[in-house]
Parts: structure tokens; sequence; C-alpha cells
């Protein structure tokens, strides 16, 4: 009887030690919290901090990053790519200025072949200012695409020479203007626009030159 009864407790025993594990499952709820976490990559510097960075070291922010920004290539540039499209949007303006010029001469010799003989004089020496004006713009231009060159191998001082004489030559057209005045009539306020936008050009191409110069020394 004895023995019986303990053939018949011991299921229960056996049961009753199956039951001991069971509160160990929600400690298996916390094994995923050795698991690494998932972290984003820090933040990388956007073409917009770069351009905004380069051109808070030049004179003219404002433009300057109108005149990165418009530039496709300014996405994958570094500084001295920076420095190239600023130079380039200084030769666009100057070749503009060119085209103003040019238009403005050819404009005036038709009235010109309109006006009365005595008009004549005054409107030939506005036209040869204005031919000499489209021709110091050209200089500019020039003067700008060997700039790009400089910088292309890396000689920021003859880049930073081009851009400097870029920036004169439309000075000549306005003194010209002034010292034949009246005869060569008023300076065209289209030039005086064209001059003041590459002034300002030449100083923002000058300051990334400076700034490109550094970073590669």
């Amino acid at each position: 009887m004895v023995v019986l009864l303990l053939l018949s407790l011991l299921p229960l025993s056996t049961l009753g030690s199956r039951s001991g594990p069971t509160p160990a499952v929600p400690h298996h709820g916390h094994a995923g919290h050795g698991t690494p976490k998932h972290s984003s990559p820090p933040p990388q510097p956007t073409t917009a901090e770069l351009v905004r960075s380069t051109c808070n070291s030049t004179a003219y922010y404002d433009l300057c990053v109108s005149a990165l920004g418009a530039d496709p290539s300014s996405a994958t540039a570094d500084v001295r790519g920076l420095s190239t499209i600023a130079v380039s949007a200084a030769a666009a303006n100057a070749s503009g200025g060119a085209a103003t010029a040019t238009a403005l001469a050819n404009g005036n010799g038709t009235a010109t072949s309109s006006n009365a003989q005595a008009a004549a004089p005054a409107a030939t020496a506005a036209t040869a200012l204005l031919r000499t004006c489209a021709a110091k713009y050209g200089q500019a231009r020039d003067a700008l695409a060997a700039a790009g060159d400089s910088i292309a191998q890396q000689d920021y001082d003859f880049a930073s020479v081009h851009v400097s004489a870029a920036a004169e030559y439309p000075q000549v057209c306005k003194a010209l203007f002034r010292r034949q005045k009246p005869a060569g009539g008023q300076y065209p306020t289209e030039l005086a626009a064209r001059e003041e936008a590459l002034r300002q050009l030449c100083s923002v191409a000058l300051d990334i030159i400076a700034l490109a110069s550094n970073t590669s020394s």
C-alpha cells in the first residue's frame, strides 16, 4: 500500500518539477536587450553647407550663393571647384558685357544713318567708344578663361592676377566715356550695371581662390 501510494504521488511531483521553468518565459522577452541597435550614420556636410561656408569668406555672400548654386557642378565640387565656378560666372558676365556693348554700337550706328548730318560726329564717337568697350569686355572674358586654366593647375597666384585684370578692363570703358563727354555721350546704364556686376563677381572669385590656396597649402 505504501509503495502504491508513492507511485501514485510520483506524477504529481514530476509535474511540479516541470512547472518550475515557466517563470523563465517572461525573461525570454529580454533576450533582445543585448542585440546592437541600428544607429544612423553621422550627418555629412551637404553641398549647400559647403557653398554657404565658402561664401561666408567673400564680400558678397548673396551673390556668391546665387552664382555657385546656379551651376549644377557645385553638387560635387570642393573649394577649388567652387573657385572655378565663380570664375566661370564672372566670365559669363564679361561675355554678356561684350555682347551688350556690341549691340549698343550696332544700334547707335543704325541711328546715325537716320539722323541729321549735324548729329553724325557725336554718334560716330559714341559708336567708336562702344566698340572699344566690347573689346575690353572681351579681354576680361579672356583673362577669366586664363584664370580658370591657372586654377586647374593649382597656380592660384596667377589665377588671382588674371581675375584682378578682368575686373579692371571695363573700368577703362567707363573712363573713356567720361573723358570724351559730351562727344561720346553718357556712359550707358546697361554697361554700368555690367561693370558693377563683373566687379563683384571678380571679388567673389578672388576670395574663393584665396580660400582654395590656403586649403591646399
